[in-house]
């Protein structure tokens, strides 16, 4: 049996990736001077998946050029804006760099430990200087200084007196953010000195768990850019954000100083049904049972905290709060719930319908349905279990489907923007509710082995006209489906080229090969296989050009597949036999004119552009000015452009932007705000205009018009009348 087989749970096409912060634990605050023997053994593990073409879709053996990179990696992971380390720091561990790859492959990473033991106490230099900086006089801002805050190129700083010199102008920059935001200079010194103690505190808490897992991340990374490591915790949290559910109390959780806050109350779980929370208060102990002891966490880091609060569902957990509005030091009041399984709609599949007034061909109005798709999830346990609620896109996409149908609607926008990826399952059965039968993907393993996975079941939810909505941040999936559409001729593909991941992991348990009864060594997610469009193009590297295209937002060298150095290649192989339904390049010119003539008139799509190219602009400066008549001027400049923005809208019918009077800087970081405001802002920003989707359902609506009024046009279009695609209404 193949050893893909072997190892394989569902295969994934994974989203772009999922990050491994650093965060503080609260028992951690030293680093010990060997691994544990369960580190031993998880590192010899990860190398022998990584090193053997069994597995691995392109091994790579622990040579001396791969214990350089290593080593790079793995100081980038720690101090990646090269903030905290000196170049004599790094000549220091070069001693270490060619016995890297050794003690990957041996398990010994004491290397790693030494590093890091330097990088905490470097970090902990770093935050007293920059509290000492505070009572200094230095924030005066009427010259030329400038704070070039890219330092990804950047040499590794010479000295101290070098870093010195990075960390004052970055302070005056945090002070002077805050000072154009109107506060005094009392409010901006003890806000200021507040954010250093916690990134303090948060980096000297750091253990050797946190040290081990980025240090064994530094050598996924040097395989290929989408194999991570997880740690058993990490584990957990990626199966729960891939299932959609937790069990636990329903709120989403955020760190503010010490203490660990509600952000968000989850609709139906059983802190938002208990009615006993509100967003901002602050949970400072947690008991098990209904009557156990309770251990006080303030201090403790969140995922800590959070490992505390969850539990199996119908298990009871106690909570002693302080209200947000109550100082910290207040009794607090003990609140006792009940686990349950709490499905997480943030990321689900949301739907609408945008009514396009007098565009038909007999100039009624349009009605289009759209699909907002934030991810490709699955809970894979749930199925194995043959859940029947179990969490899945294709089947909330089937439902909204079910409900365009009913509501009448003339056609429908998948809204893939920025959606990362996920299940490959999922995109091949997703990409089946707008297909008949066929192959959606190609899958070739490292030995060159190609297995297609298609639409077996026959019949659609969907068979009429279908626009799809793509930008840089849809990724992986997301161009399966997106390309799937358009290899078929099933729809038309509008927006930004994609972000080109065109390869597919495997979520490798650890532990299955000791045969360990407990989570102890965690799990690789695996790069098995690279995958294929039925019409034989890979995404990889390039992705998925759209039909229509909109202004490009980033540029590929910024972000996509093709920034990374060890990406693979993009390449083809053959197709496979797969229905064409339509081929839209006879529409496309004039579709393209139709699209440059509406947006010319458009206000809000001029105003988008404009800031794209503002954004792309100041991108490119890598720096801001450190005068602050000059930055007032520009926030002024902002200020005023938002004001008249709002007054055009108001004179031109438009619907208003709820954020226009609050856009402006407030120099404040995430966990530093008022999370109640915060969260009303979140949800308010949900409400903005979107001149995008609202340009894509018109140029869906113009492909209709054009193919119902031109009977020639449409038989050159549309040639399978009888098959889904025939945009019949």
């Amino acid at each position: 049996m193949k050893a893909s087989r072997l190892i394989s749970t569902a295969v994934i096409a994974l989203a772009l990736s999922v990050p491994l912060a650093l965060m503080a634990r609260a028992d951690g605050d030293s680093i010990p001077t060997s691994p544990n023997t369960d580190q031993v053994r998880t590192s010899k593990l990860v190398h022998g998946l990584l090193s053997d073409s069994r597995y691995a879709y392109r091994p790579r053996q622990l040579d001396p050029t791969m214990s350089t990179d290593i080593f790079e990696r793995y100081l980038e992971s720690l101090d990646p804006t090269k903030m905290f380390l000196a170049a004599a720091d790094v000549a220091g561990f070069e001693a270490y760099e060619p016995r890297i790859g050794e003690a990957i492959r041996d398990g010994d990473v004491e290397p790693a430990y030494a590093i890091f033991m330097l990088y905490k106490e470097r970090v902990g230099e770093r935050v007293a200087h920059a509290r000492a900086l505070l009572k200094q006089d230095i924030f005066d801002f009427d010259g030329e200084d400038r704070w070039v805050y890219d330092r990804e190129e950047a040499p590794w700083a010479a000295d101290q007196a070098e870093l010195d010199t990075l960390w004052r102008q970055q302070v005056r920059n945090d002070w002077l953010r805050l000072k154009l935001a109107g506060r005094e200079p009392a409010e901006i010194r003890k806000t200021l000195d507040r954010r250093y103690v916690n990134l303090g505190n948060n980096v000297a808490q750091l253990d050797g768990e946190d040290a081990f897992q980025t240090f064994v991340n530094a050598y996924t990374a040097a395989i290929d850019p989408h194999t991570d490591y997880f740690n058993p915790r990490s584990t957990a949290l990626f199966n729960q954000s891939m299932s959609l559910s937790l069990e636990g109390i329903g709120a989403q959780l955020q760190k503010q100083d010490d203490v660990v806050v509600i952000r968000e109350l989850i609709a139906g779980g059983p802190a938002a049904i208990s009615g006993k929370f509100k967003p901002g208060d602050r949970i400072v102990g947690v008991g098990q049972g209904k009557d156990g002891p309770i251990e006080d966490v303030v201090g403790w880091r969140i995922d800590d905290v959070v490992e505390k609060i969850k539990g199996p569902k119908g298990t009871q957990v106690q909570l002693d709060v302080v209200p947000g509005s109550a100082n910290l030091d207040s009794e607090p009041v003990r609140i006792v719930l009940t686990r349950a399984r709490v499905r997480l709609e943030e990321q689900a599949a949301k739907s609408k319908i945008l009514t396009l007034p007098g565009v038909g061909e007999d100039g009624a109005d349009r009605r289009i349905g759209v699909i907002e798709l934030p991810a490709f999830y699955q809970d894979f346990q749930g199925r194995r279990n043959r859940d029947g609620d179990y969490a899945s896109a294709t089947r909330d996409v089937a439902r909204i489907l079910g409900e365009f149908g009913e509501e009448d609607v003339d056609g429908v926008v998948l809204d893939l923007r920025n959606n990362g990826g996920g299940s490959l399952n999922e995109a091949v059965e997703l990409t089946g509710l707008f297909i008949d039968t066929g192959p959606v993907v190609q899958v070739r393993e490292s030995g060159g082995r190609v297995s297609v996975e298609g639409d077996r079941a026959s019949g659609v939810a969907w068979d009429g006209p279908l626009a799809v909505l793509i930008n840089r941040g849809s990724a992986s999936a997301s161009e399966i489906v997106a390309g799937a559409i358009q290899d078929y001729g099933r729809g038309l593909v509008i927006g930004e080229t994609t972000f080109g991941k065109g390869t597919v992991q495997n979520l490798v348990d650890l532990d299955r090969w000791p045969g360990s009864e407990e989570k102890r060594f965690g799990s690789v997610k695996l790069t098995v296989a690279q995958f294929f469009l039925p019409g034989g193009s890979s995404t990889q590297n390039r992705g998925v050009v759209p039909d229509i295209r909109f202004p490009v937002t980033v540029d590929a060298g910024e972000f996509g597949e093709s920034t990374y150095d060890n990406a693979l290649p993009w390449t083809r192989i053959a197709s496979v036999p797969h229905t064409r339904y339509g081929d839209f390049k006879p529409l496309l010119p004039q579709l393209d004119v139709l699209h440059e003539s509406r947006i010319a008139e458009d206000p809000e799509f001029q105003w988008w552009v404009e800031d794209v190219e503002q954004f792309r602009a100041e991108r490119a400066k890598k720096y801001v000015s450190l005068n602050e008549a000059e930055r007032r001027a520009e926030r002024e400049r902002e200020d005023t452009k938002r004001r008249e923005r709002q007054e055009q809208r108001r004179a031109l019918g438009l619907p208003l932007d709820p954020l226009a009077e609050d856009g402006s800087d407030d120099g404040l970081q995430a966990n530093e705000r008022d999370i109640a405001l915060d969260t009303a802002r979140e949800k308010a920003a949900e409400e903005r205009p979107d001149p995008l989707l609202q340009e894509s359902a018109a140029i869906l609506a113009d492909a209709m018009r054009l193919l119902d009024s031109n009977q020639q046009l449409s038989a050159q279009v549309l040639p399978e009348s009888t098959q889904p695609g025939s945009w019949a209404k």
